[in-house]
């Protein structure tokens, strides 16, 4: 099978000719600019061949063309620290403008992904992340996003207005460069942090706008982040495929595979194992997670970004055990 035929495979539940497998992880400081993204990007795609091609550009992204500063510190998994937000105050969520999405940051994402489109072989899919739009709002306040959504709803629902309708406008741009759909980044959808009643209000609308905008993507992949995620509000969602902490937060792979008909994606731990294990517990984990489903509707993957620092010998372990099933 091709790439695509056996994504196409897994995404209908079914098992390929061998299991699909994809990592992907941040690219500190090149992420910033378009050319220097689509290179790190195909650079690692190039040594792994993986079967698609998830791009992770960096968190701010999403926020810098509304004035958020970040500056890069070093942290292993790849992320920017946050030095200031646009939002300081509850009256700033009104004072959110609608952005030009082909322009600023948002035009230098979609030129890497025109970049990238155009590098990669035919029958690699690759994915353009987005980020909810609650978890913008996060990125736009920092954790006080919490207490106004309590204490001011009406504004914070007017900021989600706007900054879903900017990213529909991306969402429409990016499948124009060619993606397959988009890896949808819901990182607010977790129990130790908002209530299920409370998520349906914030949260669920906004999500189901931009994945009605991806529609005519052929594999949109949900990233539920973090613990205790909701996880079945989620798994309810148009997508094709879902990706979650699956060694750490429930579900796991068993107990999914009933309720999702699409494609799992997951079954290492990024940091226990393939950051400091060996490559036996790296083999170990894949069949493992293999059996769990039968070998069926399910891609390889980590819970999350990889860390910059993870060995290539864990890497080559994880590629190898699909492989050779």
């Amino acid at each position: 099978m091709d790439k695509r035929t056996r994504l196409e495979t897994v995404l209908a539940g079914e098992r390929p000719d061998r299991l699909p497998i994809a990592f992907w992880r941040h690219f500190p400081v090149d992420d910033q600019r378009a050319d220097t993204l689509a290179a790190a990007t195909l650079h690692f795609q190039q040594t792994w061949d993986f079967d698609f091609v998830k791009v992770s550009p960096s968190s701010n992204y999403c926020t810098f063309d509304w004035g958020v500063e970040t500056r890069w510190e070093g942290n292993q998994e790849g992320t920017r620290t946050y030095v200031r937000r646009r939002i300081q105050r509850p009256e700033d969520y009104e004072t959110l403008e609608v952005l030009d999405v082909r322009k600023g940051m948002l035009g230098e994402q979609l030129r890497a992904l025109e970049l990238i489109g155009r590098a990669l072989p035919p029958d690699t899919p690759f994915i353009a992340t987005v980020f909810s739009p609650l978890t913008v709002i996060r990125y736009l306040r920092g954790n006080a996003y919490i207490a106004d959504l309590r204490q001011h709803p009406d504004r914070v629902l007017h900021a989600l207005d706007v900054v879903t309708r900017v990213y529909e406008d991306f969402v429409a741009a990016a499948l124009e460069t060619g993606a397959a759909g988009i890896f949808l980044a819901v990182q607010p959808a977790s129990y130790h942090l908002l209530s299920e009643a409370e998520y349906r209000r914030f949260g669920e609308p906004f999500d189901r706008r931009i994945l009605a905008a991806a529609s005519r993507g052929w594999f949109n992949l949900l990233h539920a982040h973090g613990d205790a995620v909701m996880w079945d509000l989620l798994a309810a969602y148009p997508v094709q495929a879902i990706n979650w902490h699956d060694r750490h937060t429930p579900p796991t792979l068993a107990e999914a595979r009933a309720r999702f008909s699409g494609a799992l994606v997951g079954g290492l731990r990024q940091w226990e194992t393939l950051l400091l294990g060996t490559p036996e517990q790296v083999r170990a984990e894949v069949l493992d997670a293999r059996d769990q489903v039968d070998g069926r509707g399910l891609v390889i993957g980590a819970g999350c970004v990889i860390p910059v620092t993870t060995p290539y010998g864990n890497i080559r372990a994880a590629v190898e055990a699909c492989r050779n099933t």
